[in-house]
């Protein structure tokens, strides 16, 4: 965690000083999220949440890279059925809806296809990739489940800009770090795989 911020300091050094270009706007969107458990022993659910925040764009005039930045409040859900086995099942636990509140600071290295003789004014595609921390904020009430309060990601994505103003982006994040794990089990524990799409409107 300590690299991810050494990293965003340097980034933000190096663009603060660079003739970019800075905007930013609001971004609200739906993710599909998955959990990657370190052992099969239960069946898993993927499920639906949501995200909202703001997003901000430096971009280099003439050669189409930039960095692509975010504050998002996100909520990411799962089904998992705790229910099949006996040490849960005893306990009184079934098919349970985990759900955690995030706080994503996505870091993103972005290109944007920019040099299409004025087709650029009103459609134009890029792709970017890079990490995303996530703060837990809170999570639903499951006793046996422990959570890690933070995760660290990467994550892959392309979109479309039209009219200059409005973003469409689809993305997908894989977990490098654990989300949570089981309290009864030491390790069992589990990362997120998360398919996002959002639109972000830049005042």
């Amino acid at each position: 965690m300590k690299r991810l911020i050494l990293t965003i300091a340097l980034v933000l050094g190096i663009t603060a000083g660079a003739h970019s270009q800075f905007r930013w706007g609001a971004s609200v969107g739906g993710n599909y999220n998955d959990l990657n458990f370190k052992q099969d022993l239960i069946s898993i659910g993927a499920s639906w949440g949501g995200s909202a925040g703001i997003r901000a764009e430096m971009m280099f005039p003439g050669i189409g890279f930039g960095i692509d930045l975010g504050l998002l409040y996100s909520n990411r859900a799962t089904e998992v059925n705790l229910g099949e086995r006996l040490i849960w099942s005893s306990q009184g636990y079934g098919n349970e809806r985990i759900m955690t509140h995030n706080i994503d600071i996505p870091v993103n290295l972005k290109f944007k296809w920019t040099r299409m003789q004025g087709v650029e004014d009103y459609v134009a595609p890029f792709v970017y990739g890079g990490p995303v921390l996530s703060i837990q904020a809170g999570h639903s009430k499951c006793d046996a489940m422990k959570f890690s309060g933070g995760e660290v990601g990467l994550t892959a994505g392309l979109g479309v800009e039209i009219f200059k103003r409005w973003q469409v982006a689809a993305s997908y994040t894989w977990g490098m770090t654990y989300a949570m794990k089981t309290r009864l089990l030491d390790d069992f524990s589990a990362r997120n795989k998360t398919w996002d799409l959002h639109v972000t409107y830049f005042f």
